[in-house]
């Protein structure tokens, strides 16, 4: 049986040819137009909040040239506050920055005061302690050494110290009963400082209280979750004898409280 012989349109493949052609000109010159013209060259920085950050490197180069997410990390290193930097083509010529900032859960006290938010990074701050309305944590001077800002710390007291404020945060009895230090002697030997006012069941404002003007709460690691919400019940159940309890025990199986007038 003789073949039969196929024919291929000549015609049309000489116009697909000439279409990807056509479409690889058009193609090479906006991505020459896009990359080598002056008018995508970046003539301003825009940022969301005031900075120190000097961003001249930035202006005079394409803006479709630059790596955004390399650019951003450069500038977040010179940023300990921050928690990560974004940035954002505004065409032609524009680059957006915007800062987000660490969001301070305590202060800790090492050679000076710190800033620490709820990941164990620590960030300067100008705040003292009665400016902050933050708690701060003490007892640390000689468990972390040379700090240095936005820098995380894995250090094993910051981090039940830290655990127990972010779960009294969750809790809305600590709103009226506010953790104002946390003093750390040991992994299983941590104080927390509660202020109260006399004559009154809440205590809103950080000032520094009268003698025995605070509930002290003892704890240790682990139930961390827990042993805060024993700790607010407690709390609760007493709140209307605050003053005459010593201070609450939660190191062991059973809570102890200890009365001031307990032999």
């Amino acid at each position: 049986m003789r073949k039969r012989k196929v024919n291929f349109p000549t015609g049309l493949f000489v116009f697909g040819v000439i279409i990807l052609l056509a479409l690889a000109f058009i193609l090479g010159y906006i991505w020459r137009v896009l990359f080598t013209s002056d008018y995508f060259r970046v003539k301003g920085v825009i940022a969301n909040q005031a900075s120190t950050i000097d961003f001249s490197h930035l202006k005079g180069k394409n803006i479709f040239s630059l790596s955004l997410p390399r650019e951003s990390e450069n500038i977040a290193r010179s940023c300990p506050d921050c928690s990560r930097v974004r940035l954002a083509r505004i065409i032609p010529d524009r680059i957006y920055v915007e800062f987000v900032k660490r969001q301070p859960i305590a202060l800790i006290k090492l050679y000076r005061y710190f800033a620490v938010d709820a990941d164990g990074y620590i960030f300067s701050s100008s705040l003292e302690p009665q400016d902050s309305g933050l708690p701060v944590i003490l007892g640390l001077e000689t468990r972390i050494f040379g700090p240095k800002a936005g820098n995380r710390y894995n250090n094993k007291e910051l981090s039940v110290a830290l655990l127990i404020l972010k779960e009294a945060g969750k809790n809305r009895l600590f709103r009226d009963y506010k953790i104002q230090k946390v003093i750390i002697a040991g992994i299983d030997n941590i104080t927390i400082q509660i202020p109260i006012s006399r004559g009154q069941n809440t205590y809103a404002n950080w000032k520094a209280p009268g003698k025995n003007g605070f509930l002290e709460i003892k704890i240790g690691q682990g139930d961390t979750r827990d042993k805060v919400a024993i700790m607010a019940g407690l709390i609760n159940q007493e709140k209307n004898n605050l003053e005459s309890i010593k201070y609450i025990d939660l190191r062991f199986k059973e809570p102890v409280i200890k009365f001031k007038d307990a032999k």
